[in-house]
């Protein structure tokens, strides 16, 4: 049996880690109950109050690593999906498992459930004809974002970059994975990327169903039909999760709004793993503010495999105003480092599909959960913690001894900076 395929049957069955920890991983140091909740009652507020969007209780989380994980479980879901299937991304390239998800969702639409598929025209144009005719043959709807050919030079640059899967209006996904080869496996080599995923049950599944929905809307006129049935989600679990949405739009963001409160709340901690790190000078600043005034900050990266060099050397040229400051970069050496996690103070995280980049943060279509959690941050931070250890640390002094070459490379990418 592949290793998709047992993943996809551990998945079909009750996952004993809702809420939990991802199995293997070691428990965090615990801080005094009564300091998590203080400092967790302080961020929601702050969070709700300055974005506008309010928390939902009663959340089941469940962190999923690298693609056999991943792609076991959401092809799990899609194939017991009875009522609908609402699935958006921004890659859907090539090879067996993109095959493999278009024969589930072609499956279950000739099976009478209402699937629905929304394609970036920029990320997913290397999708191939045949998966497409197959499922438009069996019924599914498939809906394509913003098709270069087809839009104004102004919108060219706005893309979206979501990641959700909705089953039957009760469990959801997000994170960093795209429907490709490249996700595959277990992160065991250059060819197999570390990435992560989870899996949500609870009512914050609305937030993770509305991004879909705005996007659809734009594509499609039609937004809900009679297979819609609107239901209620009950509790699932203990987790506090707030659904962040980021608009690929002019002006300050939503999204920059939840990455400023979360630096600016930190007290003990910050872990920061992305795949493109390219922030602008204000957002750099606001590391080098944490690390400062005594919060520890790390910060997990790519290292040799990236599949965009450019960007890479965008994020370098803040290396050294950042480790001068006590910022602690690392990066990862197995294969190509794509998760977009972040972790507060062992109390609270964020994970979907923004990296630390202007385009995230100032272009795209984006979507992140701030999820209020322990027992889930303790995961994400073992994790962390597991990546580390097959990380090199960038030293302060070594780097600022880099060679002239590094630097006129870091300085030729100056002028695209904005559209990384």
């Amino acid at each position: 049996m592949s290793g998709i395929a047992e993943a996809s049957e551990r998945a079909a069955e009750p996952d004993p880690r809702d809420r939990g920890r991802a199995g293997g991983s070691a428990p965090a140091e615990q801080l005094d109950p009564r300091v998590c909740e203080e400092r967790s009652q302080r961020l929601r507020r702050r969070l709700e109050r300055l974005i506008g969007i309010a928390a939902t209780e009663g959340n089941a989380l469940v962190p999923l690593r690298n693609g056999d994980e991943i792609f076991g479980a959401m092809l799990a879901a899609i194939r017991s999906a009875e009522h609908t299937v609402d699935m958006m991304t921004f890659v859907y390239w090539r090879g067996d498992i993109a095959h493999e998800f278009a024969e589930a969702l072609a499956d279950r639409a000739r099976a009478g459930v209402r699937v629905r598929l929304m394609l970036d025209g920029f990320g997913c144009r290397l999708i191939e004809k045949d998966q497409l005719a197959l499922m438009d043959e069996a019924g599914v709807t498939i809906a394509w974002f913003r098709k270069p050919l087809h839009l104004s030079p102004l919108k060219q640059n706005h893309r979206c970059h979501r990641k959700v899967l909705v089953i039957d209006e009760s469990t959801a996904f997000t994170g960093g994975v795209g429907i490709a080869e490249e996700w595959c496996g277990d992160a065991r080599n250059e060819n197999e990327w570390r990435d992560t995923h989870v899996r949500l049950r609870g009512p914050a599944v609305d937030g993770l169903a509305a991004a879909f929905a705005q996007n659809w809307a734009e594509c499609q006129e039609e937004l809900f039909d009679e297979r819609d049935r609107f239901v209620e989600s009950g509790r699932h679990g203990g987790a506090v999760v707030q659904v962040v949405r980021g608009s690929s739009s002019f002006g300050w963001q939503d999204m920059q709004t939840l990455m400023r409160v979360v630096l600016e709340s930190a007290e003990e901690r910050i872990r920061l793993t992305t795949a493109y790190f390219a922030p602008d000078d204000y957002f750099t600043g606001l590391l080098c503010a944490a690390a400062r005034r005594g919060v520890e900050v790390e910060i997990l990266l790519p290292g040799p495999h990236t599949d965009k060099r450019v960007c890479q050397l965008a994020g370098q040229r803040h290396y050294e105003e950042l480790t001068a400051c006590g910022v602690k970069i690392y990066q990862y050496q197995p294969t190509m480092m794509h998760t977009k996690a972040v972790t507060i103070d062992r109390i609270a995280s964020l994970i979907g599909s923004t990296n630390f980049n202007r385009r995230s943060l100032d272009h795209d279509e984006e979507v992140m959960l701030a999820v209020l959690d322990g027992e889930f941050t303790a995961a994400l931070d073992g994790h962390f913690d597991e990546d580390r250890e097959k990380s090199v640390l960038i030293e302060r002094g070594r780097w600022k001894r880099r060679d002239v070459l590094q630097r006129v490379r870091e300085a030729a990418v100056l002028p695209i900076r904005r559209y990384l």
